[in-house]
């Protein structure tokens, strides 16, 4: 009993009255869910799947296309403000947590690099094919605010994605990255236990 007091004396009234109102409406819709606060904007609810414990901040949107999927493992906690789009497919792992303003997206309008027949820049963008290519984000993964994950990227168990990156490129298990585009900082040495500068 104490741990709640203590908790809840972080918050004011309405801020506690919000969270109940929305955690009578997890219950509701998200059973599986910890907490799922309002307001949410879900597309496709049918190709979201999260695990237990998956938690979300105000403002959420989840969009799903066609026969895409949005996946979230256990425990997942998603701040304020955070955008996943998903043609084909957007998985993260379990333990997974995400600061607040965070894109992420496997879809494209058009094609522009590559050797299949590009988009032409003279077609307006919204009337150009969608291109579609997964996102993979492992276990205990770290994003911080402002972050764009991009289709085709993979990052590994581990990482820590730095405030404001943009990801276009795959990386690594157990890597800090930053920057635009990101790129590794930091390697985790398991032998030193260190983050280790390359």
């Amino acid at each position: 009993m104490q741990e709640i007091i203590s908790a809840l004396s972080k918050y004011t009234w309405s801020d506690i009255g919000r969270m109940a109102y929305a955690f009578v409406l997890t219950k509701i819709f998200f059973r599986r869910a910890r907490l799922v606060r309002r307001p949410i904007s879900i597309r496709g609810k049918r190709g979201l799947r999260y695990g237990k414990g998956f938690t979300t901040g105000r403002n959420c949107r989840f969009e799903v296309f066609g026969e895409g999927l949005i996946t979230f493992g256990d425990n997942c906690l998603i701040g304020d403000y955070v955008h996943i789009a998903a043609d084909e497919s957007v998985s993260l792992g379990h333990d997974c947590l995400l600061a607040s303003k965070i894109f992420i997206s496997d879809i494209s309008h058009g094609i522009y690099s590559g050797p299949d027949s590009q988009s032409d820049p003279e077609q307006p963008p919204n009337e150009r094919d969608l291109h579609s290519d997964p996102v993979a984000i492992g276990n205990n993964v770290w994003i911080g605010d402002n972050v764009s994950i991009l289709g085709g990227v993979s990052i590994g168990d581990g990482c820590v994605i730095g405030s404001n990156a943009v990801v276009t490129k795959s990386i690594p298990a157990q890597c800090i990255a930053g920057g635009i585009p990101a790129k590794i900082l930091k390697k985790y040495d398991k032998a030193a236990q260190q983050w280790v500068r390359v």
